[in-house]
């Protein structure tokens, strides 16, 4: 990715599809050019939790809603301590961001932190293409000397697929960290940090968690140094397939019978680790408006989602794994995709989506509460 930050907004820009569709615009953000996997995002706010959130790596995304920039950019909000989504695509963004924590425009951060991105897009046809043809290679080209369209899309076919890519360790702490537990300690959690959203340990601080977030190379050893209560495996970009370190310990996690929580990118690597195969779904599911069942309850939640890949398990059975019984514990409402699993026997399960989302919705919070029932059971 090559960019500069001077004068965007009056840049020509454009943006290349892999199947040879070109939407015009103008530069939005830093002015160069980019490529990554051409995704859409259905949320209507919380586009500073989207940006700064690891699961985006490589991914370049398109806002459905059609005026984004409204609240600016704080300096509380970000999920982590940079921008990771590789471009983003709007249609009207905001001229004058209105909100009293607000420090900069939308603009002025994209830029200051190089990210390449394109204003003035009809994002209504570039999503109803990607539903069509699902989600590809992109690049987005902005200056006063852009290449010229043949040039442009070889350079789009060229760049890496989402598909077979490893990218945990990418996007993970290099470093062990803790957060400390607010109020009286009553847990210690290991979190194996796969791509982790800062308000993911928050969450369990509040509820008495030491939470030890660990790096993506962590061992089994490593995990068990800091003499869990539970073990917790997070969010993060890439292909499922390529997770064979962290399908291992979660195995050898398995094998112990530790209480186990798996969000997202977790809940992908449980269904590996129990002997499940993962797929791409064609276009993925992102936003914060996914309706889901919990199919424990039959109550029907409105959930946040990031994930182009997706858990193959029956949904009608209860099937038999080498730790035991495990089921479907949530589905996907719009297409019945898994959204997440538990075991019967062993006090381990994950969800597909977001229980931690900060902009919202929050009808799923109660799963953090799950995983202190099922400490609390295993300590009695």
């Amino acid at each position: 990715m090559t960019t500069s930050t001077r004068g965007a907004a009056k840049v020509p820009a454009v943006l290349v599809l892999e199947d040879g569709r070109i939407f015009r615009g103008r530069a939005y953000g830093a002015v160069g050019e980019t490529f990554g996997e051409a995704v859409f995002s259905t949320g209507m706010t919380g586009y500073q939790e989207t940006l700064t959130d690891p699961s985006y790596h490589r991914q370049v995304v398109v806002m459905t809603a059609p005026h984004v920039g409204n609240t600016g950019v704080n300096d509380e909000d970000a999920e982590s301590k940079r921008i990771w989504v590789s471009g983003y695509v709007v249609r009207d963004p905001a001229r004058v961001p209105s909100n009293w924590r607000s420090r900069r425009t939308l603009d002025e951060e994209l830029a200051a932190q190089g990210v390449v991105g394109i204003s003035g897009v009809d994002t209504r046809a570039l999503t109803r293409h990607l539903r069509e043809r699902g989600a590809m290679r992109v690049g987005i080209f902005s200056g006063n000397a852009l290449p010229d369209e043949g040039t442009m899309l070889a350079e789009v076919r060229q760049a890496p697929e989402m598909q077979g890519a490893d990218l945990s360790a990418e996007v993970a702490t290099k470093e062990a960290y803790v957060v400390p537990a607010q109020g009286e300690k009553k847990f210690t959690v290991a979190a194996v940090d796969l791509g982790i959203k800062g308000m993911t340990p928050y969450r369990m601080a509040e509820r008495g968690i030491e939470v030890h977030v660990l790096p993506a190379t962590a061992t089994v050893d490593d995990v068990y140094a800091v003499n869990p209560d539970g073990v917790f495996f997070s969010n993060g970009p890439g292909d499922p397939a390529t997770a064979d370190h962290a399908v291992s310990v979660m195995r050898g996690v398995l094998q112990r019978g530790t209480p186990l929580f798996g969000i997202c990118f977790g809940n992908q690597i449980l269904g590996r680790a129990l002997g499940f195969g993962t797929y791409k779904l064609k276009y993925g599911h992102r936003g914060i408006n996914q309706p889901v069942q919990d199919r424990t309850t039959g109550k029907v939640e409105v959930t946040a989602h990031n994930h182009g890949f997706a858990v193959d398990a029956p949904l009608d059975k209860v099937s038999d794994t080498p730790f035991g019984r495990a089921e479907v514990s949530h589905v996907c409402l719009n297409d019945n995709v898994v959204e997440g699993l538990q075991l019967l026997d062993k006090p381990a399960f994950s969800v597909q989506y977001h229980p931690e989302a900060a902009a919202g919705p929050h009808d799923a919070a109660y799963l953090f509460d799950r995983f202190v029932s099922l400490m609390e059971g295993q300590r009695a």
